[in-house]
């Protein structure tokens, strides 16, 4: 059975509990990290830094990341506020799909709504970087 297939069948019964979503503007990333550089260690991780700061213009892939943390704790309810930008990190299997790994009271605040795992899907441009992000809760509840 294909990995993909393992994947999808393990989510069949599971209820989305939450949804959150989040647009950024790559220029306005660009700005800010230009701005203030401790930014970048306020908002992320030591991992998602290191991931980012490959390429020459690193403002597409800090945006992205930016908009997940920011739509996981829209999903939570929270908003900016709900928990430090560091208790969620994005990650990148070798093979490109992302994940979240949430700590500390980000962590917390998922517990307290179910959230077992999550979906993520990320996408950007030159101009625009935009995450979805669903809370999957642990199972059929009857």
């Amino acid at each position: 059975m294909r990995a993909q297939t393992v994947w999808s069948a393990s989510l069949v019964g599971r209820p989305v509990l939450c949804v959150g979503t989040d647009l950024v503007d790559v220029a306005d990333m660009r700005a800010t990290l230009t701005r203030q550089p401790r930014f970048r260690t306020k908002a992320f991780t030591e991992a998602e830094r290191a991931y980012c700061e490959i390429p020459e213009d690193p403002a597409e892939r800090y945006a992205v990341r930016f908009a997940a943390k920011e739509a996981v704790l829209k999903a939570l309810g929270t908003g900016l506020s709900g928990a430090a930008l560091t208790e969620i990190e994005v990650r990148r299997a070798p093979e490109g799909k992302p994940s979240l790994l949430l700590t500390g009271r980000a962590a917390a605040l998922a517990q307290a709504a179910g959230v077992h795992s999550w979906l993520i899907s990320l996408t950007h441009t030159a101009t625009r970087a935009h995450a979805l992000v669903a809370g999957v809760g642990a199972g059929r509840p009857w």
